[in-house]
């Protein structure tokens, strides 16, 4: 049934001079389903067959044309020529612009160091897949020819072992596929995102995949993990090793593996290198985030990182602090930093033009299948080939009985068109055959030459019979690939890159494991400008008097220990942690540090009150010009994740007069802008869950009056404490009599 589409025709605005243009200032509208099927389906399949997923032969379109394009230049063998001659080639297969073909290229070259077996021999600035900073040179600098071990990509591509079809303007031919005589999907990494899908494929070492091949086509029960151990990365790297872990991603074709770097200690310049990093990261970031952690204070154990990539390749030189434990800082390295990362497998490939993801054994088991068509098409096209020749010398041979009949028949004839009928009727074979005689040329009119020819009649033969019996055998075929492979792995086989490391064998750090910081008393100054000091008794003792900002004062004096969680409380209603061992030891002499710029505050944050804790016990107290109090536990502001900043530390509804830590209910005397005062018990208070509530009404005030002042309460502060202190709250309080005026201390 065809769908109906409502068609609506609104005149947006008319032409001036009778001007015509049919359908304009028309609308047409459609459905959205209909505009997806017309126009963003056909896009979506294009990126998923056409470019962003790998086929079974390893290669995405653009790999393959850009290979296909160096083969036909005959850059197999030979020298080196210019990038930017090979990426023009490419853009009679490839309709893209240079920049693309070219980072192709780059991408599968030796020198970018990408690939455990790269495709491309290259010569000059490649750049490296391990550095983001180190861009490729320019494809006219650049010189590139294609690496040995793409004979075996190209292994009988002229002996109708693939299908060709037409270029994107039909003036050339190409491949569909190319014959890869190895499994190239598994031994070089691939990855690719397309439109609600995407590939990323691990590389294998060549000899286990070759090896692991070679069972399955022995055994199809064969165990994987006997010969495909893990993966197996450029960069090297140490593999965390889990059986389970790697037989589902062998089974499934999906699920991580995690990769360390590798490092060394060098003890007497006290630093570690690091020459092996994660195929999923980079220098640069690893740096950075490194950086990060110094700044913000969660590493103190580094006193310098520098990015040492040279000539003798990949180098992270880490300078310690005296006396730090290398393979603990390591640790807690790997699960803070990309120093450890996790490659993430989706084994997603094209199959016949449909996406499938697989496991190992039936990537291999299809590649055998595409392997066993290209060896049959090969020996079939020999096949045909030795059956003409065959058919050829067959012919020949009948001349050999008499020559010169052969001779007279040709020199009888009057016209050249009759040669052949008459050679045909003469001895009796078909034309094919005549013609072949009739091209020989008169030298070769001897008993020797016929005679040499003749004899390769029994070899043909006997190498039709053997063809025969491989294309009626599918035993034979594969062992014909089994030969193959075995010869490949000889060839081009290398060493494990990337070693195992059991997990039984590792040393996990612990989020919960927390870093031995040395606890000496100390005492902390707060000053009402944001600047702190932690100053030693000794110090204290020695020094004389504190150097502060112009205009500063110091409004907390807190004596306390070096093991302490600093709170510093702003204007703004959030909170910042910090721990005192986060600042450095000082004197008096000196200013201190701005906590603002040292725990990196939002913009126009200012602190303004300091909370010292070791254990987030006890309860903070707040009150509010509006006359509220609110008491919210100290436990609420204690977090798992260590974040340093909290927004909603408090109620923003009003200014805050005062924050106080008690670890008990006791008694606070408040006084307002009228005079009066309250005499208050923090018990009548009760406790929120939340942190930002508004609290509940202690003092009722009245016009434009606000509570002014807050004091801990201790005996002897005022004459008749009754006459401020009230049964019910809230309570207006009472105005001060004649022996309690004077002036009072204010607690902020």
């Amino acid at each position: 049934m065809a769908k109906k589409t409502k068609r609506t025709t609104e005149v947006i605005d008319k032409l001036p001079d009778n001007t015509h243009i049919a359908g304009a200032g028309l609308v047409e509208s459609q459905r959205i389903t209909d505009t997806l099927e017309t126009n963003y389906m056909p896009y979506v399949m294009t990126v998923i067959l056409s470019r962003a997923i790998p086929e079974i032969d390893g290669f995405k379109p653009s790999h393959r044309k850009l290979l296909y394009t160096m083969y036909k230049m005959g850059l197999l063998t030979g020298a080196r020529t210019k990038s930017a001659n090979i990426v023009g080639a490419t853009m009679k297969l490839n309709p893209h612009g240079d920049a693309a073909i070219y980072e192709t290229m780059v991408r599968l070259s030796r020198g970018y160091q990408a690939l455990l077996h790269p495709y491309v021999d290259s010569k000059g600035n490649f750049g490296r897949a391990y550095s983001s900073d180190m861009e490729y040179a320019a494809s006219r600098y650049t010189e590139a020819k294609l690496d040995p071990i793409a004979a075996e990509l190209f292994r009988d591509i002229d002996r109708d072992t693939v299908d060709f079809i037409d270029n994107y303007d039909s003036t050339m031919k190409e491949p569909t596929l190319l014959p890869v005589s190895f499994p190239s999907i598994l031994v070089n990494n691939n990855v690719g995102i397309a439109v609600g899908m995407a590939s990323s494929i691990c590389s294998f070492n060549l000899q286990e995949v070759c090896d692991t091949a070679i069972a399955l086509m022995k055994d199809p029960e064969h165990d994987i993990s006997d010969t495909l151990k893990a993966p197996d990365f450029p960069g090297g790297g140490l593999i965390v090793y889990r059986r389970e872990e790697m037989e589902k991603i062998y089974s499934t074709g999906r699920g991580g593996v995690r990769v360390r770097s590798v490092y060394s200690y060098d003890k007497a310049a006290n630093c570690i290198d690091i020459t092996q990093i994660p195929p999923t990261t980079t220098v640069e970031a690893i740096i950075k985030k490194m950086t990060e952690l110094v700044k913000n204070g969660k590493v103190r154990e580094i006193s310098d990182v520098r990015n040492e990539i040279g000539l003798n390749g990949l180098k992270i030189t880490i300078d310690l602090k005296r006396g730090v434990d290398p393979d603990r800082l390591m640790n807690k390295l790997f699960a803070m930093t990309p120093l450890e990362d996790t490659f993430s497998c989706n084994f997603n490939i094209l199959i016949a033009g449909v996406p499938r993801v697989m496991g190992v054994r039936e990537i291999l088991e299809e590649w055998t299948a595409f392997r066993m068509e290209c060896v049959r098409r090969r020996v079939y096209f020999d096949l045909s080939r030795a059956k003409d020749k065959l058919h050829l010398l067959q012919g020949l041979s009948k001349i050999l009985l008499d020559i010169d009949k052969a001779i007279r028949i040709i020199r009888s004839t009057d016209e050249e068109s009759e040669v052949v009928p008459n050679l045909m009727i003469g001895f009796g074979i078909d034309e094919i055959q005549a013609e072949y005689v009739a091209e020989i040329r008169l030298r070769h009119l001897n008993r020797e030459y016929i005679l040499k020819r003749t004899e390769e009649i029994g070899k043909l033969e006997s190498d039709i019979r053997e063809m025969e019996e491989i294309l009626g055998s599918a035993a034979r075929v594969r062992g014909i690939i089994v030969d193959e492979l075995r010869e490949i792995s000889k060839k081009y086989g290398q060493p494990r890159r990337s070693q195992l490391l059991y997990a039984s064998e590792m040393t996990e750090f612990s989020e919960e494991e927390k870093e031995e910081v040395p606890d000496y008393p100390c005492t902390f100054f707060f000053t009402a400008e944001g600047y702190f000091k932690k100053i030693t008794p000794q110090s204290l003792r020695m020094s004389g008097e504190q150097k502060l900002k112009e205009g500063d004062r110091i409004i907390q004096t807190v004596e306390s220990s070096n093991a302490k969680d600093l709170l510093f409380f702003t204007a703004q209603g959030t909170v910042y942690k910090a721990k005192a061992s986060d600042f450095p030891d000082t004197k008096a002499s000196v200013m201190g540090d701005y906590v603002a710029g040292k725990l990196g505050f939002e913009e126009r944050e200012t602190a303004f009150h300091m909370v010292v804790t070791a254990d987030y016990s006890g309860m903070l107290v707040f009150f509010f010009e509006n006359g509220k109090a609110a008491k919210v536990e100290l436990s609420a502001y204690a977090t798992k994740t260590n974040r340093r900043r909290l927004v909603g530390a408090y109620s923003d509804k009003s200014p805050v007069v005062a924050i106080v830590h008690i670890a008990e209910d006791t008694e606070f005397l408040l006084t307002s802008t009228s005079g009066r005062r309250l005499l208050m018990h923090t018990g009548a208070v009760s406790v929120k869950a939340t942190r930002n509530t508004q609290g509940v009404q202690i003092m009722t005030l009245k016009g434009s009056h606000r509570l002014e002042r807050v004091e801990l309460f201790e005996e002897g502060m005022v004459a008749k404490p009754n006459r401020y202190r009230t049964k019910t709250l809230p309570a207006a309080g009472a105005m001060p009599s004649a022996e309690d005026v004077g002036e009072q201390l204010t607690l902020t």
